[in-house]
This record gives structure tokens, sequence and C-alpha cells, in this order.
């Protein structure tokens, strides 16, 4: 039996799952590789694997916050850019191709390195057209991904740094399926929409009540429970909304 390691691949029946596999191709997702932009044609459907993806919004205007003068900068450091989901192997990256719209409206970037099944665009299409699981579970996932990104306009408009930093760090462990990423104050401070100087305070709080450990760039979760208590009603609210709905 065909594996595939993405969840909805998984879900399909065995048959459908295996004709799927044979038109995809596994690749590599390299850090701050842009897979799409926004307002451009979609050329491929992402199913990670093991990495972890952003979805970006631009705002169409340069950043309120000047570059940072260090060396080692975010991707999208002095852009008006911010993240309004994320993918790992829950989910794909192309939903709109299921909605029939050809175009993305979001930049989708590489948060962590990983792996994920890539599909052209029109044999996903094609695919999708007759192959009626597939369109059923894909169905399902785009109201996932319309919660999400609602629900990430709550959060950023009326819940403070720390809890948002906390939800932030607990979907990216979900996704990189480890206690232990790589993650710069800066990067956070990009995706988040914010100021590097937030994060930093945020992320000192939480480390001084052991619920992360944070040295040069390396995030290591300590207390997995505390974090979820830390972090705001937005994170449990998007798992049960994703059991709900895909299950």
């Amino acid at each position: 039996m065909a594996r595939a390691h993405n969840h909805l691949i998984e879900r399909l029946p065995r048959m459908e799952r295996t004709r799927f596999l044979a038109i995809c191709k596994p690749v590599e997702l390299l850090s701050a590789e842009v897979l799409c932009e926004s307002g451009t044609p979609t050329r491929h459907v992402y199913f990670p694997i093991d990495g972890v993806i952003s979805l970006v919004a631009d705002s169409g205007g340069g950043s309120e916050y000047p570059p940072s003068s260090r060396s080692t900068r975010s991707p999208l450091e002095g852009k008006s850019m911010l993240e309004v989901g994320m993918v790992g192997s829950e989910g794909m990256v192309g939903t709109q191709l299921v909605l029939g719209v050809g175009e993305s409206p979001l930049q989708a970037l590489v948060q962590g390195t990983g792996s994920a099944w890539r599909i052209a665009a029109a044999p996903f299409c094609h695919e999708l057209a007759r192959n009626t699981a597939l369109r059923a579970s894909l169905n399902r996932y785009v109201c996932v991904t319309m919660n999400q990104l609602a629900s990430s306009v709550v959060c950023q408009r009326f819940h403070r740094i720390g809890p948002r930093l906390a939800r932030w760090l607990l979907m990216t462990q979900d996704r990189t399926h480890a206690d232990s990423f790589h993650v710069t104050h800066q990067f956070l401070a990009d995706m988040l929409g914010v100021r590097r100087v937030g994060v930093t305070t945020a992320a000192v709080a939480l480390q001084r009540l052991e619920l992360i450990r944070y040295r040069r760039g390396e995030l290591e979760v300590l207390d997995r429970r505390g974090l979820e208590a830390a972090a705001c009603r937005c994170y449990a609210a998007e798992r049960q909304a994703y059991f709900d709905i895909v299950h």
C-alpha cells in the first residue's frame, strides 16, 4: 500500500491514493523558498510531508518597521507582509484550485525545511474532477483554511503578543513533529507583525516560566502543556475545527 505521510492523502481510499501518488513528485522544501507569489498563476500544488509552509499576505506597501542592520535578515524583513496561515503535513498549498481559481491570493514561503508531494496544476485539476473522494476531502480542508484565516485576523487584532507567540510556537511544533527548531526573533516578529523587541520580551517571559529554551536561534519547547495554557484560545479552537471538519 502506498504511504503518503500527508494526512489529506492518507485519508483517501487505497486505490484513489495510489493513483494520486502516481502523478505526484517528491520534492525537498528549502528554508525561505517561495513556492508561489500572490497574484500569479498557480503552477503547482504541494502536500507537505514534514516541512512547514507559511501563508503570507501583502498589504501592498512598505513595512512600518525599518529593516534591521544585522547581516542575517528574515526574507520578509522590510516588507509589508504578514503570516495569516500555516501548512504542514495536515494540509496542502494551492487550495484556490479546489475552488476553480487559478491565481494564488497569498504567498507561500517555506518556514522549515522538509519534503512534500508536488503535482502540477493541470493534472491536479484533472484528478480532482474525476476523484470524488479527493474532491470531498479537499472541500472540507478549504473550510479549515477559511477558519484559520479568520482566526488569524481575530488573533492579530485582539490578543497580546505573548499568547500569540505561544500559539505560533505550538503550531510550528505540530508541523515539525519536533521539540526543537531553528527560528530567529526577527523572523518571529515578521510572522506576527510586531516589533522585534516585543517578540524578545514575550520570549523571555516564556523562558522564565520554563516553557521554552531559546539560544542563538535554536528554540526548544520544554513544557508543551504549559505552553498550551499560555497560548490564546485560537490554538485550541483551530485544532478542534480541523478535527471536526476533516475527520
